[in-house]
């Protein structure tokens, strides 16, 4: 597989690793319509597992089925899919080699007690993604959860598993527990701390939320203030969160959320485009729209992400 500039100059950025982890995730970079151009929009559908089938899939029954989420991945030119072990494994044989899959190996659901705390189970393997044939294994953390640490030591030892395996890390990081307020979760100081943290602990690919200009913690707020950092606007903050994962040394792509209005979809893109992002990682704004208008989305996207819109 041939490698562009642009992406040899992102693999370069990982000095530590190994060419079996750089060959996975130049094949995710290489991947579709984007290319070659060091972005990327990964379809995400661990839903089912977190919030329920029906919350997930009933807006388009169609999606109850994976091998809907491969095709539609494939079809609209993606870099990656990233699933849970059984959405995979129903697929991985028709689809295996045709688009760069992501086994997300830990989960959380939403039928648990709110005194449970926040964290997930692992569910899958390393050696899980290496049978499937995966790119790379995905990991959610929760930084501010009192369980933070044990997720912290779990993927810290799952990644030095991948690695000399030749699989990469994608980690979610999602600030979310007892030390976090609702509005904290998205506070700018607390996204970038939580892409800071994903990046340190040897994420090849960071998933982060998109941040609002709200500063949760006090000790942060007066360093934001004294040194007049920019969180104004949407690409200010997506420059920001770029920078505190090593500067832009780390891929970092940003959740796309709960459904909503295509106008926010696309204005979200530009600001990730214009701040430095390296892309989406956006489930439910297309799986659960109808497949020709989920297509539609992720052309329309593809195009912002060259500049073309």
């Amino acid at each position: 597989m041939r490698a562009t500039r642009i992406v040899q100059k992102i693999l370069a950025n990982y000095e530590g690793e190994n060419p079996g982890v750089k060959a996975r995730l130049c094949s995710m970079l290489m991947q579709g319509k984007l290319g070659g151009s060091g972005k990327m929009i990964i379809l995400p559908v661990d839903q089912g597992f977190e919030h329920g089938p029906a919350r997930s899939f009933a807006a388009n029954p169609a999606a109850y089925d994976p091998h809907y989420h491969y095709q539609l991945a494939i079809d609209a030119g993606l870099s990656a899919y990233a699933a849970p072990l059984g959405m995979i494994e129903a697929g991985a044989d028709t689809y295996a080699g045709q688009i760069p899959t992501i086994l997300k190996a830990n989960s959380a659901n939403s039928l648990m007690s709110g005194s449970a705390g926040k964290n997930q189970a692992i569910t899958a393997s390393v050696d899980d993604a290496l049978r499937l044939g995966c790119a790379a294994i995905g990991f959610t953390i929760y930084p501010g959860s009192d369980c933070a640490l044990d997720m912290f030591e779990e993927i810290s030892a799952m990644r030095e598993e991948a690695a000399a395996k030749g699989i990469a890390t994608v980690i979610w990081s999602y600030p979310r527990g007892e030390a976090v307020t609702k509005e904290g979760e998205t506070a700018i100081d607390v996204t970038a701390y939580a892409g800071q943290i994903a990046a340190l602990l040897g994420a090849h690919i960071i998933k982060i939320k998109l941040s609002t200009d709200h500063l949760m913690r006090p000790e942060a707020k007066k360093v934001y203030e004294e040194h007049s950092i920019d969180i104004a606007t949407q690409t200010a903050r997506v420059k920001h969160c770029v920078e505190s994962a090593f500067n832009g040394r780390r891929i970092m792509v940003f959740s796309g959320g709960a459904k909503k209005g295509t106008d926010s979809v696309y204005d979200d893109a530009r600001a990730i485009r214009d701040g430095g992002g390296n892309g989406s990682i956006i489930g439910r704004n297309t799986f659960q729209r109808p497949r020709a208008e989920a297509l539609d989305m992720l052309g329309k996207l593809i195009d912002i992400y060259k500049g073309k819109a």
